[in-house]
């Protein structure tokens, strides 16, 4: 039999199984049982957060037939319930044909739905074709339009619906739906790397699910951040630690040594700029707000190693290095030589508290640990992060 993928085999099948968006489930499944369903619908939200598969069990609710019944419509296959992709149908006439089928009666449940994702693609005749409907509806009809982007769905459409925001999944419910997954195909994973999967679905559980497929047909029993690292060409996050520690050290040698051996292991500058990027903020969090904060997606023993990696710094020193960081990847995108605009910002980012010291000095600040304004170089000039000085302690 063909593979199916995890985003279909795990799909959500009820509104108890619906991750992430229990408000919205939980209105929708009362607006049944109290019949008050409205005739318009607008699902939206970022991809993958769940916006089809609730209009499908939404379907099956207001359908009220047979498991058969709801196995189709879950499935997309149900007469009663028309999913329409807006993406390849966005013509007038395909918005005509669909006013012209709602008027036929449903042939088994008790509404007809229409499901129509994207719906931000129709094109203007096909918006003024489909709001006469869903201004005077015939009252077995309901429509559900999702879209990832509701500023384009006319005022004039959106006026007629209930409109629902489903939000981005947050990390920690990605994660322990991932451990579910995993599981049940009977395979083993570090409680690290499911987390680190769950972030990169930025929100998307649909996203978090299909980096686990790629994991998955690796055909390894025990899942791992190296093996995760490998399969995605991502930074090795040792070595990017090597990296953070030697700042905090105030050693451009090491700094250097560790970001040239994952240049050598072939990640590209603006990975590893972006994995420092993403480091800086959870340790700049960490710093300004304490171990204990909910700001940042970091769980078990890797919540630990950060925390006690940001005591180590400075919160006014972490910002100058992001700032530096965001500043040199921008440049480099335009330089000739980008690995010298990279070396360069290396070497400022582990002699910051020298710099800011000298700063002192020349500025003729008294304590040369005084409030020091850095001077120019890479990713230097009027920076927001005025002070430099990183670390705590060496």
């Amino acid at each position: 039999m063909a593979y199916t993928v995890l985003a279909r085999r795990y799909r959500s099948q009820t509104f108890d199984e619906v991750v992430g968006q229990e408000a919205i489930a939980r209105t929708l499944r009362n607006a049944v049982k109290a019949a008050r369903v409205a005739h318009a619908y607008l699902f939206t939200g970022t991809r993958g957060v769940g916006k089809t598969s609730t209009a499908r069990i939404f379907a099956k609710l207001l359908s009220g037939g047979s498991p058969e019944a709801d196995a189709a419509i879950m499935s997309g296959q149900d007469t009663d319930v028309i999913e329409i992709d807006a993406a390849s149908n966005t013509g007038v006439d395909n918005a005509r044909d669909l006013i012209a089928s709602s008027q036929y009666r449903p042939l088994r449940g008790k509404k007809k739905v229409y499901i129509i994702d994207e719906v931000h693609m129709l094109s203007p005749n096909a918006f003024n074709a489909l709001l006469k409907t869903m201004e005077e509806p015939p009252e077995h009809v309901v429509f559900i339009l999702c879209t990832t982007e509701a500023h384009k769905v006319p005022v004039t459409i959106q006026s007629r619906c209930q409109r629902f925001d489903f939000r981005a999944i947050p990390t920690a419910m990605i994660a322990e739906h991932l451990k579910e997954v995993v599981a049940q195909e009977g395979v083993k994973a570090d409680a690290d790397l499911l987390h680190t999967v769950a972030r990169l679905g930025n929100g998307s559980m649909r996203d978090a699910l299909s980096v686990m497929d790629r994991l998955l047909a690796s055909g390894e029993k025990k899942l791992t951040g190296e093996l995760l690292e490998e399969l995605l060409g991502l930074p090795d996050r040792d070595l990017v630690s090597a990296i953070i520690d030697a700042f905090a050290a105030g050693s451009p040698r090491d700094a250097l040594t560790a970001s040239d051996e994952l240049v050598r292991r072939g990640t590209a500058l603006d990975q590893i700029i972006e994995a420092l990027l993403s480091r800086l903020r959870d340790l700049l969090i960490l710093s300004s707000c304490g171990p204990e904060t909910e700001l940042v997606d970091l769980a078990g023993p890797m919540r630990q190693q950060e925390a006690a990696r940001a005591a180590a710094f400075e919160s006014a020193g972490l910002v100058h290095m992001i700032v530096v960081c965001e500043n040199v990847q921008r440049q480099a995108r335009q330089s000739a030589v980008p690995r010298a605009l990279f070396d360069a910002a290396m070497v400022r980012l582990a002699q910051t508290e020298k710099l800011a010291d000298a700063a002192a000095l020349v500025a003729g600040g008294g304590s040369p640990n005084g409030s020091a304004r850095g001077g120019g170089g890479i990713g230097g000039g009027s920076s927001p992060a005025a002070r430099e000085p990183t670390a705590k302690k060496r």
